[in-house]
């Protein structure tokens, strides 16, 4: 069931036109600096991959894919979760060479989700991935790329205060990094989220390392997919958001696993039949390029930078007929 947050007496800041002229600046203006920060290159990306195939991004294991059949090919498909395996096939199939990487425009559906403020069934995000060796596998490394993915969200906002003076949003550019387990060291008796929203509001700014593995209570602090990212070397980046009193995370990254963490990933999930599929494979014979990569909320970052309440209102997606009402008795104008 939805949770739905509505701010007392909040009021949109634009227009539904001003916005609409908002989200594509905030969109062009992070992209031409994204590039210019990291110098990654544009690649065309799939809606859909083969079913069956292990390619596609399986989330926390239990959400369910958009599947359809092909007529003319005879082959079962289906709508990706995410890009994460596909670019690191991507990578190695056009040749990209270490400290090279691409970005592309990531649109998928995700059945499951459950509708709020923040979430949607419709997911439009940039996928990136570098090409990295086995020295950058660090915690070190790891932190510098997420500091100047930060920067690079914070010129984004000065740029679009600077075209829309009606926003007054300020970011801390200083990054706050700690692991899933001292944060749950400091918060024990929290859930995950509270714990999130604790240490967000505390820094504005902050990235919570080590997801997917087991922490001292015996839970993760969220569920990863066992084949993409490395466990000890990935997180997500939050902002405090005043709008709703919340942390927002806006991207979810990390050092990919290599052929060791791969094995004892798939051995902890309980997934180790994935060994079979060629994606799989190709990690453990040093086949594919050891990377980092992740994925960055495009609708996530419209609305965090433009001070909106509801991702319904810079994206089009479907909402529940009482999350509706209850938006419009609340000034949220939902697309």
């Amino acid at each position: 069931m939805w949770n739905l947050i509505t701010p007392a007496g909040y009021k949109p800041k634009m227009s539904v036109r001003e916005t609409e002229k908002a989200i594509k600046f905030v969109k062009d203006t992070f992209q031409r600096q994204f590039v210019k920060s990291f110098d990654f290159e544009r690649l065309s990306a799939p809606l859909f991959v083969k079913s069956k195939t292990g390619v596609n991004d399986d989330l926390s294991g239990t959400e369910r894919a958009v599947r359809f059949d092909v007529k003319e090919q005879g082959v079962d498909v289906e709508i990706v979760h995410s890009l994460a395996k596909w670019k690191r096939l991507a990578l190695h199939k056009y040749g990209f060479s270490l400290g090279e990487g691409i970005y592309t425009d990531m649109n998928a559906i995700r059945r499951d989700d459950n509708c709020d403020n923040y979430h949607s069934i419709y997911v439009d995000q940039w996928d990136w991935e570098m090409v990295i060796d086995k020295k950058q596998r660090t915690v070190d490394f790891l932190k510098m790329i997420v500091s100047r993915i930060v920067s690079t969200i914070c010129e984004t906002l000065e740029e679009t205060k600077k075209q829309f003076p009606v926003i007054d949003l300020k970011l801390n550019r200083e990054v706050f990094f700690i692991t899933s387990q001292e944060l749950l060291d400091m918060y024990p008796d929290k859930t995950a989220k509270e714990r999130e929203n604790l240490i967000a509001e505390q820094y504005g700014t902050v990235f919570i390392m080590n997801i997917g593995g087991e922490l001292s209570d015996g839970k993760p602090h969220d569920l990863r997919a066992p084949d993409y990212d490395d466990w000890s070397l990935n997180g997500d980046i939050f902002f405090w958001d005043e709008i709703l009193q919340s942390g927002i995370e806006i991207s979810s990254m990390g050092i990919r696993v290599d052929a060791d963490s791969l094995v004892a990933q798939l051995k902890l999930a309980n997934a180790e039949d994935r060994l079979q599929h060629k994606y799989h494979q190709g990690i453990i014979n040093g086949e594919l390029p050891l990377t980092i990569g992740g994925g960055i909320g495009q609708s996530r970052l419209c609305m965090l930078l433009l001070q909106k309440a509801h991702i319904g209102e810079v994206q089009v997606s479907l909402w529940p007929d009482e999350m509706r009402e209850q938006c419009k008795e609340a000034n949220i104008v939902l697309l």
